[in-house]
């Protein structure tokens, strides 16, 4: 009720409300429903990585009760949100997912936006052949449908994009094709004006590109008329910037000026990003001296938070699907030992019964079915926590890649142009965070021991510190067989040996290392002790290093131990059981 008349503060607060009252029910089904509901709450007041957060819950919930439908409807809006903020890689994989999960379905209105969001990601990706393949998918689904407003303002937005990508596509002849069958639609003026507007600016627009500028400067007042009237924000912006580029190319300064400031005004009162960049060049390239500087300077800072937000949104998306997609797997991790414990019970009921009866052979029986029972939970509990470890390896991984590939490539890429505009100062800034970003991806990224044994993995990474003043020495390597260890167990080791070196270069005082080996039944064993100047264990911090150390070993039942003493070294004590035992 609430929604319905848009009042939203109330709409969130009664949907927590009712998420509280469901969760002690454990109706999932309703559960779903309110992460939904408050997913939609932020969609409106357009906070999208909350509104991402929801829906994915709601999307997984769904899973788990096997509505694979819903769950397609739900990667629908997820795929939209990450196609506004640029996403467009993950916004294109969780429409095709949508896909899959709806396609045998009748939704042909949900088939039909799913195929538009994947024809507007082409776009966006300068692939127009394939967004004209997308956008006449997506026309199929609609085109035979009864007509209601919701089906014809979809046909008219099927006829805008279309245009849209001929005009990308400088076919601007066309383009006027499907924009003049969108105006044909009945009643558009009146019924879907925000339609109007569009396609009108789009005609007025191919227009002035075919040189045929009867009735541009009419229309382009028709536009700003109705949009101020019916307050569309964002196209009064876009038609201000294109007078002032229209008079920009007559010679008209003056009044190229008057309308890129209206664009600028307009657009930073609704945060539009793109067009006050747009109306921000214009001004640059209008105006002469500081004031010309200035403007290029505002235009280069907001470029470049874009860049970040973009970036950072990113990187948010991926922590919230891991997070939710790790809860998810604890969930049901704890459903099948659940079911397990319920097996065990019925097994321990039986087991006293045949004690009854044979009672020395029942007990002896019973002891030895225990100590299986026990191992083999263990060892099954030791396996889901290293594939937890491999999941979370390729998260980082991932995260890695993105800070190498996409973020120091865009920062490479503003760093020309400020060298190109003499901005010294601002480029030498910007070098060191491509530094900063660079180390900080080459730490996250995963070591792979696949095409480079753990054998010369740690024989390069001694040789990258062994100095004359800096000896260290590998005791062992070859008592274990390492290509039967898994992957997790290395890198654990590996990270280790890594963090200890380079503590012990930056702050011992050493002369040497010794990295010791050892392997037993159940066990591996790495020992790495230095000469250096030590510290007191119970006076210092321990630093976030060695707990991050202390963590990975213990992750995987490992045992970590630390001695210290002042001017006397240090010994890293690192136990692993093999096996999970």
């Amino acid at each position: 009720m609430y929604f319905r008349v848009r009042k939203l503060d109330s709409f969130k607060k009664y949907s927590l409300i009712a998420q509280r009252k469901i969760k002690a029910t454990k109706d999932l089904q309703k559960l779903q429903k309110t992460h939904f509901y408050l997913a939609t709450y932020y969609k409106y007041k357009v906070i999208p990585d909350s509104a991402y957060y929801h829906y994915n819950i709601s999307k997984n919930i769904l899973l788990e009760l096997g509505d694979t439908i819903t769950a397609g409807r739900r990667l629908l809006n997820v795929s939209s949100i990450q196609m506004n903020e640029k996403d467009l890689l993950g916004a294109e994989i969780t429409a095709i997912t949508s896909l899959r999960y709806v396609d045998k379905s009748n939704l042909n209105r949900i088939k039909s936006d799913l195929y538009n969001n994947l024809g507007l990601i082409a776009k966006k990706r300068n692939n127009y052949d394939e967004a004209l393949k997308y956008f006449d998918r997506s026309f199929q689904y609609i085109k035979n449908l009864k007509e209601n407003n919701r089906i014809i303002k979809s046909k008219l937005n099927y006829y805008n994009n279309i245009a849209l990508v001929y005009q990308l596509k400088k076919d601007y002849i066309k383009s006027n094709v499907y924009i003049k069958q969108g105006l044909l639609y009945d009643s558009i003026k009146v019924k879907f004006i925000n339609n109007y507007v569009t396609l009108l600016q789009n005609l007025t627009l191919n227009n002035y590109k075919l040189h045929n500028e009867k009735n541009l400067l009419n229309n382009y007042n028709e536009i700003l008329e109705i949009s101020k009237k019916e307050q569309f924000i964002k196209t009064i912006c876009t038609t201000n910037n294109l007078l002032a580029f229209y008079y920009k190319e007559k010679k008209d300064i003056k009044k190229a000026l008057f309308y890129a400031n209206e664009g600028l005004t307009y657009s930073k009162k609704i945060n539009e990003n793109e067009r006050t960049l747009d109306a921000l060049k214009l001004l640059s390239e209008l105006t002469e001296g500081n004031t010309s500087k200035n403007f290029l300077s505002a235009y280069i800072q907001l470029n470049d938070s874009m860049y970040i937000r973009e970036r950072g949104l990113k990187n948010q998306f991926a922590k919230i699907r891991y997070e939710t997609e790790k809860t998810a797997l604890e969930n049901s991790n704890l459903k099948v030992t659940n079911e397990k414990n319920k097996l065990e019970l019925e097994k321990e009921k039986q087991q006293k019964i045949i004690g009854w009866l044979f009672a020395g052979a029942g007990l002896l029986f019973i002891g030895f079915g225990y100590l299986v029972v026990t191992n083999r939970k263990k060892k099954l509990l030791y396996d889901s926590q290293l594939k937890q470890i491999e999941a979370r390896e390729k998260e980082r991984q991932q995260i890695a890649k993105s800070l190498h590939d996409e973020v120091a490539g865009d920062i490479r890429i503003l760093h020309k142009k400020l060298v190109k505009n003499n901005l010294i100062a601002e480029s030498n800034a910007l070098e060191t965070v491509k530094d900063n970003v660079r180390t900080l991806s080459h730490q996250l990224s995963s070591v792979s021991f696949s095409d480079v044994t753990f054998k010369n993995q740690i024989i390069n990474l001694v040789s990258d510190y062994f100095d004359a003043n800096f000896i260290i020495r590998i005791k062992e390597i070859n008592a274990v067989n390492w290509i039967d260890v898994n992957k997790s167990i290395k890198r654990t080791l590996f990270l280790s040996i890594r963090e200890s070196i380079q503590n012990i270069d930056k702050y011992a005082e050493a002369k040497k290392v010794s990295i010791s080996f050892f392997k037993n039944k159940k066990d591996i064993l790495l020992t790495i002790e230095d000469d250096g100047i030590g510290f007191d264990i119970m006076k210092s911090k321990k630093g976030i290093g060695l707990k991050n150390m202390k963590e990975r070993v213990e992750e995987i039942n490992g045992c970590f131990t630390l001695k210290s003493e002042v001017k006397k070294g240090t010994i890293i004590t690192i136990e692993i059981p093999s096996n999970g035992k």
